[in-house]
């Protein structure tokens, strides 16, 4: 079966992330997006961990369902569309390195999905003892990435280590800021180990196709969701059984299990163009490389964004695609193609979160709704504009004000200067 998989979130111990980022709440968010297989997020914290053995029961071998008490309760206040949507967990944790390494700071984010109980308690208690793993979600560590790649590896070789957003400028393999160029540089001759990257929310598979050094491994896709409307808007896709070791083993092989991802519009991420937010100065890399990486407005070092970082390690030309490659697909949230359709600017708005639930009622999940659904069916649920946006979200036929320097890039729908026409710009 084709599984929609996110396995890069954060529970409410992290910080920075919303007091409703509890298994409750994915549960129920991941029913009504489609997601089937979500990370727990955070498992090294204990009282996290402790709430999720609590909550939790196996399921299939190395997956675990929400109890039934609390998930039929849940159930009861979803649409009956979502209601028998396939929903299961993952153990999982982002870990913050920092570390020196010839003689510069490196900073790294890392994520390790574990297969057991058994084998997060032994990784807890190991990393128990470098760091102060109560302090948050994901813990700062003290420890070389490839120390925590080999810590991880021996507490259960099943265990999946894969480096994370690896293009953000300052916590990243990759990384402009306190990164490295390559992975061996990074991971030494453990590098090999590392059998798949996660691209992050300011690059997608065309950028890092262009990278050599990614040649063979995995791309993977996950939203990082510090809330539960975030989950799911990276993800990937995964013909796979429904168990651990099938799934997992995809990513491990790249093979054809790994269908492909599903991805953010790469301009919206928030490090995709080189600037500097306090002067609100946004540049493409060439624009910025033709000033020199200097801020026009200030004559400080612009931050460089992820468009410019990979245009310094590629290998390859701009528009290169290998001839063989996996799925690409690319979604917009639904709320916001509501809010964009309805004319508001706020996705919380009464009037979006009503139409949200409406078509969710009549048409099915969020992801299965926005990919697949007959826009005739759309039509006759919402009507003729949110139809044709939702077909616009398909062709990819969008407007697009990228990110840069911690700023989220914005995606319109309709132009506003020429709404009655609903006439569009492609800007990528």
């Amino acid at each position: 079966m084709q599984l929609i998989v996110d396995l890069h979130l954060h529970s409410h111990y992290s910080r920075a992330t919303s007091r409703d980022m509890n298994l409750e709440s994915a549960y129920r968010y991941g029913k009504l997006k489609g997601i089937n297989i979500i990370g727990t997020g955070d498992f090294t914290h204990p009282a996290w961990f402790s709430e999720i053995r609590e909550k939790l029961e196996p399921a299939e071998e190395g997956l675990f369902k929400l109890k039934k008490q609390i998930a039929d309760k849940i159930d009861s206040e979803l649409p009956a569309s979502v209601r028998n949507n396939i929903m299961r967990f993952i153990l999982t944790v982002e870990i913050s390195n920092i570390y020196k390494r010839h003689d510069k700071t490196r900073r790294l984010h890392n994520v390790i999905v574990a297969s057991s109980f058994s084998a997060v308690s032994y990784l807890n208690e190991k990393l128990n003892v470098i760091g102060n793993l109560k302090s948050d979600g994901r813990p700062i560590l003290g420890l070389d990435s490839y120390d925590l790649l080999k810590i991880s590896l021996d507490s259960d070789p099943d265990t999946l280590f894969f480096p994370a957003h690896i293009w953000t400028p300052w916590f990243a393999m990759f990384g402009s800021k306190s990164g490295f160029d390559s992975v061996e540089e990074a991971f030494g001759d453990l590098a090999n180990k590392i059998v798949a990257v996660e691209t992050g929310l300011s690059s997608d598979p065309f950028m890092n196709w262009r990278i050599a050094d990614l040649d063979g491994r995995t791309l993977v896709s996950n939203s990082d969701a510090h809330s539960p409307r975030k989950l799911g808007r990276e993800a990937n896709l995964i013909n796979a059984e429904l168990n651990y070791k099938d799934i997992i083993g995809a990513i491990r092989t790249n093979d054809d299990r790994f269908v492909g991802t599903i991805e953010f519009y790469p301009e919206e991420g928030k490090y995709h163009f080189s600037g500097h937010q306090k002067c609100g100065i946004s540049l493409s890399a060439k624009k910025a490389k033709d000033l020199k990486f200097i801020c026009p407005k200030c004559g400080k070092k612009l931050v460089l964004g992820v468009e410019q970082r990979v245009d310094e390690l590629a290998d390859k030309p701009f528009d290169y695609v290998p001839n063989q490659h996996k799925v690409v697909e690319y979604i917009v949230p639904l709320e916001i193609i509501i809010a964009d359709v309805l004319g508001v600017k706020s996705v919380n708005g009464k009037s979006v979160q009503e139409e949200y639930l409406n078509m969710i009622n009549h048409l099915g999940d969020e992801f299965n709704l926005i990919r697949k659904v007959d826009l005739k069916d759309v039509e006759r649920v919402s009507g003729a504009k949110m139809a044709l946006a939702i077909d616009k979200v398909r062709k990819r036929d969008l407007i697009i004000e990228p990110g840069y320097d911690g700023v989220y890039g914005v995606v319109k729908i309709f132009s506003q200067k020429n709404t009655a026409e609903n006439q569009l710009s492609l800007l990528i």
